[in-house]
């Protein structure tokens, strides 16, 4: 990615943040398409030792919380993994949040019934 940095928040490694940048996008479509400042957070995780890096618009909250956020929206993330690879759901039949927990809820049922009846 080409960008260049604006700006480094100070940051308190301790807690895995290696970094927090404004930055701006180079290339004369890029920053035509997004103008905007972006936030670039450069995160160590403790148990792996992984670097992540976050972009995000959000220049308000912590470089923690941001960190946090993303770490949770990945575990959703293969939460509907799981569901695509299990459940075996192609389609919603309804849009409303009650229809589609109801769905979700009859294949998770259907699915520990069937794994029981194998055991």
């Amino acid at each position: 990615m080409n960008f260049r940095r604006v700006y480094s928040a100070p940051v308190n490694k301790d807690v895995g943040i290696m970094c927090d940048q404004t930055i701006c996008l180079n290339g004369f479509f890029k920053a035509k398409d997004y103008p905007e400042y972006l936030r670039r957070i450069r995160f160590k995780e403790a148990e792996t030792g992984q670097a992540l890096v976050f972009l995000t618009n959000n220049t308000t909250l912590p470089a923690t919380t941001i960190a946090a956020l993303y770490k949770s929206r990945w575990q959703v993330e293969l939460f509907f993994k799981w569901i695509k690879q299990h459940l075996r759901i192609k389609h919603f039949l309804g849009n409303s949040e009650n229809a589609v927990k109801t769905q979700i809820w009859c294949a998770i049922s259907t699915y520990v019934l069937l794994k029981r009846n194998c055991n």
